[in-house]
């Protein structure tokens, strides 16, 4: 039982990598599991067979959630935008939660709140300010490659982070088109065996996949000293990330899409989510 809900988490996880402004990171803080994986990724070399049975489940549903299931949440952003943002929102409602209980009983202090303030106002600046930058045209070249390689350190920072949106990131630099091309591509050329189509792809997949396995040991090593170091003021930073986190996902909501329907409706989907986020959370 344990192993499906784990790979359910993972189900979520990259369903929100794969959206922009949905943040992978605020839903493993939602889940209760952002400790776990931070610790797992940071330990895999040094405690390998432990890490490897954390990580598995979570990979497993990551993968199913960004190859499968986006392409059906795609459908539902566009033709239910409302109702699947506020899945979302009640995703990270659900597992605030737990977030609080990090900081219970700790004496607030003036650097905490300003930390929570910056990290909040960061958000929703970039969200602001980002805008979508203009879409890169791929070419197998020595420095395309090069370059594919940094933005997947870029986007697996950006993943892992709580309350950043690693395919938000990838859209302002130019890259979530191409990349989200590519990996459907793959997946059509792989079921009608179209050799070249999948070599092409891996071509460019492989150096943005090498990126994103080292952007995401380095940022988890990263909040691995911080959570040892300055763990109350960690905490209250992650806090400012995911609370801004509902607000970056309701931005740009088409106001044609916000109808008395779609509120009803929006308000039993994130009730949906909370539930989801509570139950996932607990072991």
């Amino acid at each position: 039982m344990k192993l499906i809900k784990d790979i359910l988490k993972g189900v979520i996880i990259g369903i929100a990598n794969a959206i922009p402004g949905v943040s992978g990171g605020t839903m493993m803080v939602s889940m209760g599991i952002y400790d776990d994986i931070i610790g797992s990724v940071t330990h895999l070399f040094k405690d390998f067979k432990k890490s490897v049975l954390t990580l598995l489940p979570y990979f497993i549903g990551m993968g199913i959630g960004i190859v499968g299931l986006a392409f059906a949440i795609d459908y539902l952003f566009k033709t239910f935008p409302l109702q699947t943002k506020l899945l979302f929102i009640g995703l990270i409602l659900g597992g605030v939660p737990i977030l609080l209980g990090k900081v219970k009983g700790k004496k607030v202090k003036v650097p905490y709140v300003l930390v929570f303030l910056l990290l909040f106002a960061a958000i929703i600046l970039m969200e602001l300010f980002g805008g979508e930058g203009h879409t890169v045209t791929l070419s197998i070249t020595p420095l395309q490659l090069i370059l594919l390689f940094i933005i997947g350190i870029i986007a697996s920072a950006t993943m892992i982070i709580p309350g950043v949106s690693g395919s938000m990131m990838l859209m302002i630099l130019g890259y979530y088109s191409p990349i989200m091309s590519l990996v459907k591509g793959l997946i059509v050329a792989l079921t009608s065996r179209d050799w070249h189509t999948v070599g092409v792809s891996v071509a460019y997949l492989v150096p943005f996949g090498l990126g994103v396995v080292v952007g995401i040991f380095a940022v988890a090593k990263g909040i691995e000293i911080l959570l040892n170091k300055h763990e109350t003021i960690t905490y209250y930073g992650i806090l400012g990330l995911v609370a801004s986190s509902p607000f970056v996902i309701l931005m740009g909501t088409a106001l044609a899409a916000i109808t008395v329907p779609s509120v009803l409706t929006g308000i039993v989907t994130l009730a949906l989510g909370m539930f989801c986020a509570f139950k996932l959370s607990k072991e």
